[in-house]
Order: C-alpha cells, then structure tokens, then sequence
C-alpha cells in the first residue's frame, strides 16, 4: 500500500488510515481474512468521510460498491460518466471482499482445524494482489479527488509560510468592514485580530474573497 500511505501522508487528515495499510500489508500473505476485513474498512471510512463532509448520507449496511458509488456521487461525479462506470466495475470486485471474508475468515462460522490451516490456499497471489491494487487504486482516486476540490489547509504550514502582509487588499475589505478591534489602550485592524486569533476562519475568509463569493 506504499501509494495510499504517500496519499495519506501528504493529506494529513486521513492519517488514521494509515492503521488499515499496516493490517493489510502485515497479513496480505499469512492471514488474508484480516486483511481482506481491513481493506473493506478502509473503503468504507473514506467514503463515509466524504459523504459526511458532502453532506450525502450513506446507508447503513450497504454492500461496499453501493457505499463507494455513492461517495463518487457525492464528490460530483454522475452515473454516466466513464470514471463512475470504470469505479463501479473496479468495485465490483471489491464486493467479493465479504465472500471471500466469510470463506477464509479464521472466526466467521467457526472451521474445524484442518480448514483453518488451508484457508489462506483457497486464494492464490494473483488473486489477493488484484484486489488488494483495487481497493488502493480506488481509495486513491476518491481521496485524491476529493482534497483537490476540497482542499484542507496545513495550519501549522500556513503559519510557517503565510503572513499577514501577504494578502492587502484582502486586509484592507475585511478592516473597511469592520474596524479596528479595542482591547483597553490597545487597538489592532480587524483583520489582524483574525489572523492572530483564528487562522482557520482568515483562510476561509480569504478564500471566499478570492473566490469573489463575498
């Protein structure tokens, strides 16, 4: 999963993903259940997280190509279009990933132990590198295509980089608006006091004016 962990590195908020990599690289060859479990986990909480910050709810208990052709919606993508029918297709080799986790799981039904020593031959390698590539392929694209119309902002790398003088004519239409702010003897412009106290907002502000939305 070395592409998804540099995806996820360099988009720090899915940073709690980097777990599911680790299952699945620990016992893609000596446990395939687990891994298997964890790449469907993995599939489901991008897509959860997208549809939660799209505002597009998910049902619950859906099979994982109907949860991943609803996050692909949510991003913006229609039904028509190649990239939806190419994901759908790729996913629907993803489905298989509850079967095969029911037939080589070491807990589900319970197995004598002859079948749970032979579980793991009941797929070859070719078979678990395809949809263990399908399931980074997918989460790939969904997240890279989300952070690009959604981009989140690095707040420890913006107050490295970003200054308050780098944006004047921002300042000035946020001071215009709003003044000076008066704490005591002490008076600072608005925008100032934004940037000081909340960069989060100031960015988002920023954006907005960029954007010509306000």
């Amino acid at each position: 999963m070395d592409r998804l962990n540099q995806i996820i590195q360099e988009y720090g908020r899915w940073s709690l993903l980097s777990d599911y990599c680790n299952r699945i690289d620990t016992y893609i060859d000596t446990d395939f259940s687990i891994a298997i479990e964890n790449a469907k986990s993995l599939l489901e909480s991008i897509c959860k997280e997208i549809g939660k910050e799209k505002n597009v709810a998910l049902e619950t208990n859906s099979r994982i190509n109907r949860v991943v052709k609803k996050a692909f919606t949510a991003i913006g993508y229609q039904d028509t279009e190649p990239v939806t029918q190419i994901s759908s297709a790729l996913v629907t080799i993803g489905q298989q990933i509850g079967n095969l986790r029911n037939d080589v799981g070491a807990t589900s039904h319970g197995k004598t132990l002859e079948e749970l020593e032979k579980r793991n031959e009941k797929i070859n390698e070719i078979t678990r590198e395809l949809l263990i590539d399908t399931t980074e392929i997918i989460a790939v694209f969904l997240i890279k295509t989300f952070e690009t119309e959604n981009p989140r902002i690095n707040i420890e790398e913006k107050n490295k980089k970003l200054s308050l003088g780098d944006n004047p004519e921002f300042n000035d239409y946020w001071d215009d608006i709003f003044g000076d702010v008066t704490l005591g003897n002490y008076s600072y412009p608005a925008s100032e006091v934004l940037f000081s106290v909340d960069l989060t907002a100031y960015l988002a502000e920023l954006k907005a004016f960029i954007e010509g939305e306000i």
